[in-house]
């Protein structure tokens, strides 16, 4: 099994970027109106609107037209199986929180993995007009039709450090809770709420570590070759592929990677 070449990726990336264009429009119409909210879940709130599934709907469609042999794995639709070493990973609403309560913190998250490796990613917010994509070589941000390349910038230590995470309720174990208050107590700053973007942030420059407990795979999939193209480091917080989700960490350096790391305890 050959890996794909750099022209087969490019081309990959070119057609990702086509499905922001369409999901967009199955998801702007509903941003900021009366849209009726369902959730999910009986105990916790775990929000769904209409645009989470039509824009997936539309995304699953131009894929399986496109490239029928592909897997899939969605976040409202599930995973379908491919006969190809392909899968496409689909958030559709990443931060629906943020979508109904009329935040722009929220973005469509686009990715692709080939035998498990994530090779495309794509990170997409249509009200703003910016995204944020990469092959394994380059990452930009695209906005008004511009791209900017993207470099992180590391803090020489954390205590110097930007560090960002969605929310301190996301960590629900006793250890995760003491995790997060030591790298609140080490860090220079620390900001919530902004769950896929914070990540693109780092790759561009701004923050220097983020952090979360619990995502799913299409949570942080999408944003590997990001955060990678641009010179971060992504893992589980037990130092494994982040590909599935989990305990997540990415930093603008290994040195911050180890220092925040080693507050684990």
């Amino acid at each position: 099994m050959s890996f794909p070449d750099s022209k087969e990726i490019d081309e990959l990336l070119d057609f990702a970027l086509n499905l922001t264009h369409r999901s967009e429009q199955e998801i702007l119409p509903h941003f900021r109106t009366e849209t009726t909210v369902v959730n999910k879940q009986t105990v916790d709130f775990d929000p769904v609107t209409v645009a989470d599934k039509a824009a997936e709907q539309v995304m699953r469609h131009m894929i399986e037209q496109r490239y029928c042999d592909h897997g899939i794995i969605g976040e409202e639709f599930g995973q379908k199986t491919g006969a190809s070493p392909y899968t496409w990973i689909l958030d559709p609403i990443d931060g629906t929180r943020s979508f109904i309560f009329g935040s722009v913190l929220w973005t469509t998250l686009i990715g692709l993995t080939y035998a498990d490796t994530p090779i495309v990613g794509v990170m997409h917010q249509p009200y703003v007009r910016e995204t944020f994509f990469a092959n394994r070589r380059n990452a930009f941000c695209r906005r008004d039709g511009k791209d900017r390349k993207l470099r992180v910038r590391p803090a020489g230590n954390l205590s110097d450090a930007l560090v960002t995470t969605t929310a301190p309720a996301l960590y629900q174990t006793r250890a995760e809770q003491a995790f997060l208050l030591r790298v609140q107590q080490t860090a220079r700053a620390i900001r919530y709420d902004g769950d896929a973007y914070f990540y693109c942030l780092l790759a561009a420059g701004h923050i220097d570590v983020a952090l979360d407990a619990g995502l799913k795979a299409y949570d942080i999939a999408p944003l590997i070759p990001i955060i990678e193209a641009a010179g971060g480091i992504v893992t589980t917080w037990s130092r494994e592929p982040a590909t599935n989700g989990g305990n997540i960490i990415a930093a603008a350096s290994r040195e911050l990677y180890e220092e925040t790391l080693g507050l684990l305890g």
